[in-house]
């Protein structure tokens, strides 16, 4: 038996890194799978990869930007498989911007990537369960940069950190509903993203890891497929009755000083 039998799991911004992670642990679990994305190359290689693991997947393309392709994106699962049990949000912005230098336009930005298209995907996910009257799991993937975050960082900051307040004020609203909404504060994550970030912004060569993995107490970055690990509990039953909690996933310990 998996952890995730015969749920209809949609992994928002799931085409690569953490998301793509997390959607191959979820068929792994025995969820039928859907990810979305903006590109339809590395959706629809990540779907034939986890169909020739026996799975069932669907690439969903949106923009999530948009909040009416948010949204879409949920009708689409619905569509295709009559429901969504399990929802998680892992798209994610991080260009660089401090207070001084952020442009309204980068702002929102990240607003429409960080904070709306969770937003608006979780009110169209929480409808169908609520039409159904069935129970359903979320999932945020949120940062541990949302307790403050580095100064280059404040757009992403400001962001994140409404999507943890919104977390908390969904899973109270709808408790009543069986619809349990938790998120996972990640630290720092060896994605593809990350590298493309490392390099574009910080001038990083190939070696950064290493050098990053040695400023590091357990001396590695976090891994995607152990946040995806972490992330199918949160959605299965295994994970009872919690609703409502942000997790700092990380090494660092917050608010800890020497």
């Amino acid at each position: 038996m998996g952890l995730l039998d015969d749920k209809v799991v949609l992994v928002n911004g799931g085409s690569q890194g953490v998301g793509a992670a997390i959607a191959r642990a979820a068929v792994r679990e025995g969820a039928v799978v859907a990810v979305s994305g903006r590109r339809p190359e590395p959706g629809e290689a990540l779907v034939t990869e986890l169909t020739a693991r026996g799975g069932k997947a669907l690439f969903v393309r949106a923009d999530l930007a948009d909040a009416e392709q948010a949204r879409a994106s949920v009708a689409r699962v619905v569509e295709a498989y009559g429901r969504v049990d399990c929802l998680v949000n892992s798209a994610g912005l991080t260009a660089r911007g401090t207070l001084l230098d952020t442009t309204p336009e980068l702002f929102d930005q990240h607003v429409a990537i960080n904070l709306r298209a969770p937003f608006f995907a979780m009110q169209a996910a929480v409808a169908d369960m609520v039409r159904r009257e069935e129970p359903g799991t979320i999932v945020n993937i949120i940062t541990s940069s949302a307790h403050g975050g580095q100064p280059f960082l404040a757009p992403y900051v400001a962001a994140k950190a409404g999507l943890i307040g919104l977390t908390r004020n969904a899973a109270h609203a709808h408790r009543w509903d069986r619809i349990r909404i938790n998120g996972l504060n990640i630290g720092w994550t060896a994605t593809e993203g990350e590298d493309a970030t490392q390099r574009t912004f910080h001038g990083a060569g190939d070696d950064w890891r290493e050098q990053a993995a040695a400023r590091l107490p357990m001396g590695r970055l976090g891994q995607p497929d152990e946040i995806a690990d972490f992330v199918v509990l949160l959605l299965s039953d295994r994970s009872g009755v919690v609703t409502g909690s942000v997790i700092d996933w990380d090494q660092n310990v917050l608010g800890g000083l020497d």
